[in-house]
């Protein structure tokens, strides 16, 4: 396990794009005035040692270099001792659909990243709490098992999308199936599972599959996002809008929310729907739900000693840029001899 003592230095990284932009400009300058005095076989004669690929190899030393002394400054630290500690709370996994349909943006910025919005912010609200996250679209999968660490379950939420499924649809009851799986602890008592969706779930049996898990005393809640009005849904290639998915007709498809579905399936469960499109509204109800919740004592490992890495990260980059300094912008006498390309053929 490691942490960043000192993560805001990664801006610092901005520094290396500059660089290459003065560099490519630079290089630019110099043959543009070359040739306004001599022609390229002019300049080879006059200059034969002159090498362009070893400019940029120091260039790509120079940054190798500046980029590990960036990194000694975020200074990582590696945990060196795992000690056992005991905590009161509740056990909450989060089910986020990741359809195609959550892309669509009739609410700011998409129906996704809304809902993240509201899982990211209910994860800083809980406090000793475990967390576990589940992605489905037509199928569910494990994002993140039940955990403590609250950094790393926000880490790998970011990371969902529609391309993590591989088959479409909003199977919820896939969802609620492998969330049985997810509570591994017989004597917690609060168990908590969270739906955010559209709500465009085609599964007939659902509310069974939800009355199911609700028997096996996990609380189910339901956050809606989108409108029932809708939208449409964006196909975009390298972030740029390339048009909206159609349906067999050539028609643009329109999603929209289905409160109903969620608040039966909240109904089912004996929970309760929330509607999303303002994120502290979940946020605040369910943080009241859990702080209410009867917490219970469990163990836990979790480093305790962490040692500073930073010392690495300095002696490589020292090396790179002294490595650097030895190299000069000339062709290398013995690299020249070799001449793997019968350049001088």
């Amino acid at each position: 396990m490691y942490k960043l003592e000192e993560p805001i230095y990664f801006y610092l990284f901005a520094i290396i794009p500059i660089i290459v932009v003065v560099f490519l400009l630079v290089l630019w300058w110099k043959k543009r005035t070359q040739k306004k005095f001599a022609n390229t076989i002019l300049l080879t004669r006059i200059a034969p040692n002159t090498s362009t690929f070893k400019s940029v190899l120091k260039l790509i030393v120079f940054i190798l270099g500046l980029s590990f002394l960036i990194l000694s400054l975020v200074n990582p630290k590696m945990g060196t001792k795992l000690k056992t500690v005991k905590r009161e709370g509740v056990d909450v996994v989060f089910a986020l659909d990741v359809s195609k349909s959550m892309l669509a943006e009739d609410i700011a910025p998409n129906r996704l990243e809304k809902a993240k919005q509201i899982i990211s912010k209910t994860i800083d609200k809980l406090g000793s709490d475990r967390v576990g996250i589940i992605i489905y679209a037509g199928n569910a999968y494990p994002l993140l098992p039940i955990t403590t660490d609250h950094a790393a379950a926000k880490m790998f939420l970011q990371n969902a999308n529609p391309d993590m499924v591989s088959s479409q649809g909003t199977a919820i009851n896939e969802a609620l199936n492998l969330a049985k799986t997810y509570y591994d602890n017989d004597e917690q008592t609060n168990r908590f599972l969270i739906i955010i969706s559209d709500g465009e779930d085609h599964q007939e049996e659902t509310k069974q599959v939800a009355q199911n898990i609700a028997n096996e005393g996990v609380k189910v809640y339901t956050v809606g996002v989108g409108t029932e009005k809708g939208g449409p849904i964006p196909i975009k290639l390298n972030g740029a809008l390339i048009g909206y998915k159609k349906d067999r007709m050539g028609e643009t498809v329109i999603t929209q929310r289905k409160p109903d579905v969620l608040q039966g399936i909240a109904d089912a469960s004996d929970g309760q729907y929330f509607d999303g499109n303002k994120t502290e509204n979940p946020v605040e109800a369910i943080e009241k739900i859990i702080g209410n919740a009867q917490k219970s004592e469990f163990e836990t490992k979790q480093f305790s000693d962490y040692k500073d890495q930073f010392q690495w990260f300095v002696a490589i980059g020292l090396l790179f840029l002294i490595l650097d300094m030895f190299l000069f912008d000339k062709k290398t006498k013995w690299l020249k001899k070799v001449d793997l390309f019968n350049e001088e053929s």
